[in-house]
């Protein structure tokens, strides 16, 4: 594997493999944990990368799965060890959505429907400052910090000189006219959007008012594609207390084709980008 590959990912690929392991021995996650003593749902946790994998859970699979080859048990658990390294995001403490930050690291593209609000990738500090604080009224005042940091950190995923995170953002009209801040934030905010925007590998469109009900009436979700063919699309929807994953094709292809419909339903770039300039406008009045 390459060394530049985040640990998020490195616990995704790794759960995959003893995934394929497992299924190959035609058992069940019930039979293994039944066999280790474990309970199910940690199975299932290592086998989604959603936790982190020791070398010593490697070794007992690897024992279940009866694997002769020691060049595959030696590789997995390599594969272990470096999953337990740090990412970037690690330094700023404990952050909510930090396997979204591995994943969103790692893409190659990103297609975004957001509701209510200026997608996080496009946000200027300010908005970014006013967007946290907003929603996380309970929170101190570092905690916030830190947050916005991140955020802003992220932002260096589409400002890269080289292989920028390709963005496709489908935003809400409501995201548009909803004042966070100030009228003078919300202006640099839609400005600095307009500015994004017409970078070759950023897109945006605005899904009008005038559409009504729509394929994207549920909610925000993103869907993540890498370029490593053993990375499978991940759809990823925020919540408040805890975050969803999904990765199994049928329901990343129904995502996939609830956002072809919101694509087509928004107004083209061009007629996006003027009535972005013309709101723009408004709030510098």
């Amino acid at each position: 594997m390459a060394s530049n590959v985040n640990p998020t990912v490195r616990r995704r690929r790794l759960g995959q493999e003893l995934r394929r392991l497992r299924e190959l021995k035609g058992m069940t996650a019930e039979e293994v944990a039944e066999r280790l003593l474990v309970s199910q749902s940690k199975i299932s946790r290592l086998e989604n990368g959603r936790r982190s994998i020791s070398q010593r859970d490697v070794r007992d699979l690897c024992g279940v799965y009866e694997v002769e080859d020691q060049r595959i048990v030696d590789s997995l658990m390599q594969m272990a060890k470096d999953s337990r390294q740090q990412g970037w995001w690690h330094a700023f403490g404990d952050i909510p959505y930090s396997v979204y930050i591995g994943l969103e690291t790692d893409a190659e593209s990103l297609r975004v429907y957001e509701p209510q609000i200026i997608t996080g990738l496009l946000q200027t500090r300010a908005y970014a400052e006013a967007i946290i604080r907003g929603g996380s009224p309970e929170a101190s005042e570092a905690d916030n910090d830190k947050r916005v940091e991140v955020r802003l950190r992220r932002q260096g995923r589409i400002t890269a000189e080289t292989d920028p995170l390709r963005l496709w953002v489908v935003l809400d009209e409501a995201s548009l006219h909803r004042v966070v801040g100030s009228r003078q934030v919300m202006r640099e905010q839609l400005e600095h959007l307009i500015e994004m925007s017409q970078l070759p590998h950023i897109t945006v469109q605005v899904l009008p008012f005038e559409v009504g009900a729509h394929a994207g009436i549920n909610g925000q979700y993103s869907i993540l594609e890498f370029a490593d063919a053993a990375d499978s699309s991940v759809v990823y929807i925020e919540g408040v207390t805890s975050d969803l994953y999904l990765e199994k094709p049928l329901d990343v292809q129904k995502y996939t084709v609830m956002y072809e419909h919101l694509r087509a339903q928004s107004l083209n770039v061009d007629q996006s980008r003027q009535l972005i300039e013309r709101l723009a406008k408004d709030y510098a009045r």
